[in-house]
């Protein structure tokens, strides 16, 4: 099980190659809540997403013939920038497998790096094949999650939390596959027990909390999201899910109407660009603000990585 020793250690080793971003106060969401809500802006991360964080962390640990073979992963987008952005920064050759319909933002974002693009299938199937050819190619598979070295570095989130606001309350944050929340709640509880950490999937992408229902890991039928960055599921055998079941009190799932009315209020009311997988993080408060009353809330928004004529209708009310 990973510790915060791990975390602490990962912060020294990405603290050249990271932004430690801002934790700014919300007026408007303190007073929709009658609490103090503030926003983790992950957003103003390098690649606009928390994934540079545990990519250059796991990549750091390659060794050198590990190094000289290359890396390869899959990803929706951000995980992919982040990789290949290591990848050059370290000299390392990457092949990055991302889905067919995945946004041409994020797509025209991972080539302003030297990595290698595949276009292939879905959600469901862009990560095994990424794996199938990391065994044939003998390629070091970089999970977006599956991943102690990638938990690790986005654990360096919750660090950073709890150094800004040491009397926070409960920290809201974003569910795909959960390595972003397994790093920041083995974090948060591990210097404060008393933290409150809630995750949120969309109804349309809800695996993790199904299977937490379930009580083991299971599939389900998901849907189209505004929080597309969350599509994919999770793994079997994945490390995250008995990490989420160890230190995560609670995990949520909202409406996507309400993830895209977070995007337009975040953006009108905090001059802040954000994909649905970054605004989902206010979702819990706006649908139940009375939960949230007299609380130090923080709100992870995770990335800012959205189709500019998609962010143009929402905030226009399109």
């Amino acid at each position: 099980m990973l510790t915060l020793q791990d975390i602490k250690t990962a912060r020294e080793i990405i603290s050249n190659g990271v932004n430690k971003t801002p934790l700014i106060h919300s007026n408007y969401l303190s007073s929709y809540c009658g609490g103090s809500v503030y926003l983790k802006l992950e957003n103003q991360q390098i690649t606009n997403s928390f994934k540079i964080r545990g990519a250059l962390n796991r990549m750091s640990k390659l060794s050198p013939d590990e190094r000289r073979r290359g890396v390869v992963t899959a990803s929706s987008g951000n995980h992919a920038q982040a990789v290949a952005r290591v990848a050059e920064l370290l000299n390392i050759s990457a092949k990055i497998f991302v889905p067919e319909n995945t946004s041409q933002t994020k797509l025209d974002k991972i080539k302003k790096y030297n990595a290698e693009i595949v276009l292939y299938g879905d959600y469901d199937e862009v990560e095994t094949k990424a794996r199938e050819v990391a065994a044939k190619e003998e390629l070091t598979y970089i999970s977006p999650y599956n991943d102690a070295g990638i938990i690790a570095g986005q654990g360096t989130v919750g660090l950073e939390i709890l150094e800004d606001l040491p009397k926070v309350d409960t920290i809201i944050v974003a569910v795909g596959g959960g390595g972003l929340i397994s790093g920041i709640a083995i974090a948060a509880k591990t210097i404060n027990p008393n933290v409150k950490v809630i995750g949120v999937q969309s109804k349309a992408a809800a695996t993790v909390h199904e299977s937490l229902k379930a009580g083991k890991i299971v599939s389900i039928e998901e849907g189209k999201s505004f929080a597309e960055g969350l599509l994919g599921g999770i793994e079997q055998g994945a490390i995250t899910f008995e990490m989420i079941r160890m230190y995560v009190d609670d995990l949520v799932v909202v409406e996507e109407e309400t993830i895209k009315n977070a995007i337009k209020l975040l953006w009108e009311n905090e001059k802040q660009v954000t994909e649905g997988a970054g605004a989902i993080a206010i979702a819990p408060i706006l649908e139940n603000q009375d939960k949230f009353n007299g609380k130090n809330v923080v709100s992870v928004i995770s990335g800012g990585n959205i189709e500019e004529n998609l962010f143009q209708k929402i905030i226009s009310g399109k």
